[in-house]
């Protein structure tokens, strides 16, 4: 049995569908139980043993994710990124269980010059990032059996993103402004899904087979190389032929300075995915992370128009 936290948000919604669609035994919580209380992640757990179904695997995606409002928010977003964390994985290690976490890029600094491996110092600017950093220190220190999933640049059909947000000022707007200044490559919550479901599969695999995927932390995005400005182009090339605009809009390109935030956002936060995807190559040798224009095309082809 699986148990997926923050089964209603974006990535979430997604895994929920997914294994459905494949059929595997899961369950979904969401508010009704607060990770930030072990009581009530312990209780919730006691509850699926009482009915013969016991925990294989915790899922989490439940996180405090608005990066400027953190700073000012910090006690709630510790809460739910580090001891909220911490919770769960001392849940899981109680019940045998074994973890997978998300995390994010923003537990870097930024100022690369090459794809972040998993191995690379944490250095985050912002309090949103610090917390997920302690966040994966802490599941790893309290369940060996954690794997941690680090993404970038997430959108979806369930939530607001930034493909629905170019989407709907392309329609209002003659022009807008992008910048172009900040470097990584998006992410379609589907694909990550698809590979969260496979790295659960190979962590399932039997320590002694060479096919099993470790616990620890892996990267996971589309592939490609982009900056925002880049992004909000192919949507408008994409959507134009897929009849989702309808009138020309101009996408100029500017600096982050031009859009001051609390938070710096990093400049270059692009991901080494060596490690994942020979971990769930080994599993399928057929599998490939798809490239961010595929998977983009895929995503707005399901738009209605």
């Amino acid at each position: 049995m699986i148990w997926l936290i923050g089964n209603k948000g974006m990535l979430g919604t997604e895994l929920s569908n997914l294994l459905e669609s494949k059929k595997l035994p899961f369950v979904g919580t969401d508010r009704e139980v607060d990770i930030t209380s072990e009581a009530s992640l312990a209780d919730f757990a006691r509850s699926l043993k009482e009915k013969g179904t016991p925990i294989a695997w915790i899922v989490n995606c439940a996180a405090y994710t608005a990066v400027d409002k953190a700073e000012d928010d910090r006690e709630l977003c510790r809460a739910l990124n580090e001891e909220g964390i911490r919770n769960v994985a001392r849940v899981a290690r109680k019940n045998g269980a074994k973890l997978l976490h998300v995390s994010t890029d923003y537990v870097f600094h930024g100022d690369g010059t090459r794809p972040y491996r998993e191995d690379d110092p944490t250095d985050p600017t912002g309090y949103y990032g610090l917390t997920k950093r302690d966040g994966e220190r802490a599941a790893l220190a309290e369940n060996p059996d954690t794997w941690i999933v680090r993404t970038a640049w997430l959108y979806g059909r369930h939530g607001n993103n930034f493909v629905f947000t170019m989407l709907r000022l392309m329609k209002e707007k003659e022009a807008i402004s992008v910048v172009n200044d900040q470097r990584g490559t998006p992410t379609w919550a589907f694909d990550l899904a698809d590979a969260m479901v496979r790295l659960i599969a190979a962590g399932s695999l039997d320590p002694a087979d060479n096919k099993r995927a470790a616990p620890g932390i892996y990267h996971f995005s589309n592939f490609g190389n982009i900056v925002w400005h880049d992004f909000a182009a192919e949507i408008y090339t994409q959507g134009r032929a897929l009849g989702l605009l309808a009138k020309d809009c101009e996408i100029k390109p500017c600096t982050s300075a031009e859009f001051p935030a609390k938070v710096r956002r990093p400049p270059y936060s692009v991901l080494d995915k060596a490690k994942i995807a020979a971990a769930l190559t080994a599993a399928d040798p057929a599998y490939r992370i798809p490239d961010w224009k595929e998977s983009l095309a895929s995503f707005l082809a399901k738009i209605e128009k």
